[in-house]
């Protein structure tokens, strides 16, 4: 299939411009995302990610766009993309505005797009980026489009044969991946970094948080200080495994550090298979 998009009440082609070459979000990456998976022509997590979608808007200082206007633009997109669609995204930017980092006085852009996604892995492989994370950064845990870091780290990992590159944060805590969450599986828990140290508030870390406590896994927001970047040493040794979060990949092991093989945990494996059952029982949890 073809990707949908939709752009403020109504659809573009692929060869069609969206944005005006002044847009801020073209010029200086201001705007923000949300990614969701789609199951069955159904935007998972629709609700929470909307929820995110205003508070990033906030943390930019941006008005958060019509909610109901954006599930309109959702709702639209995917009855068009059909059973097909794999992936929806959500896209606002600040709009046009002067060359520069000063904002316009014009409305929001906003944009909807749906398009197919390539087989689940079930497995991830990974590396230790030499690249850190600023936790104290004004856009820290807002998912924004000012994404080349994320980019330039993606890139590194996948010239290296992995799926994500880890970051540590500027004190050295273990803060997030490319474009994931990692969990830690440790002394029998599965702990993830807080988010003070600067990872983003993703919602399938948010759901593992809540549903392993539902379900008795041993599964916890770790404290500030508790999980070192330091902790990845221990991959090599078995006294410690991974695994990554996100909205396409879900929940994955992983099966290899720079390089090196490793075995999935039984507490990597058990959030898995928890987060893809109750994923499947409910589409807006």
């Amino acid at each position: 299939m073809t990707v949908v998009i939709w752009k403020d009440g109504r659809f573009l082609t692929p060869e069609e411009p969206a944005l005006s070459a002044v847009d801020h979000g073209v010029t200086v990456g201001d705007g923000l995302f949300e990614t969701c998976a789609v199951y069955g022509g159904q935007a998972f997590a629709l609700s929470r990610h909307l929820r995110r979608l205003a508070r990033s808007a906030a943390g930019l200082g941006l008005e958060a766009p019509d909610e109901a206007m954006v599930r309109r633009g959702v709702g639209q997109v995917l009855e068009r993309a059909g059973e097909q669609a794999g992936r929806l995204r959500i896209t606002v930017t600040a709009g046009a505005a002067p060359l520069g980092s000063m904002r316009g006085d014009g409305p929001l852009s906003v944009l909807v797009a749906a398009g197919p996604v390539g087989p689940a892995a079930v497995t991830n492989r990974v590396v230790r980026l030499p690249w850190v994370r600023n936790e104290r950064s004004a856009v820290a845990g807002l998912k924004t489009t000012s994404y080349a870091e994320n980019v330039v780290g993606y890139a590194y990992a996948a010239a290296r044969g992995a799926d994500e590159g880890l970051l540590a944060n500027t004190v050295g805590a273990l803060c997030e991946g490319t474009a994931s969450n990692v969990f830690v599986e440790r002394d029998g828990e599965l702990l993830t970094p807080h988010l003070t140290t600067g990872p983003l508030a993703g919602i399938t870390r948010e759901l593992l948080l809540e549903w392993g406590v539902e379900e008795g896994l041993p599964v916890r927001e770790a404290r500030p200080d508790e999980l070192p970047f330091t902790v990845l040493d221990d991959v090599a040794t078995g006294r410690v495994h991974l695994a990554l979060a996100g909205s396409i990949r879900n929940v994955v092991p992983v099966v290899a550090l720079d390089g090196q093989g490793c075995a999935p945990g039984p507490l990597c494996l058990a959030a898995q298979e928890l987060f893809t059952r109750r994923a499947g029982e409910q589409i807006d949890p």
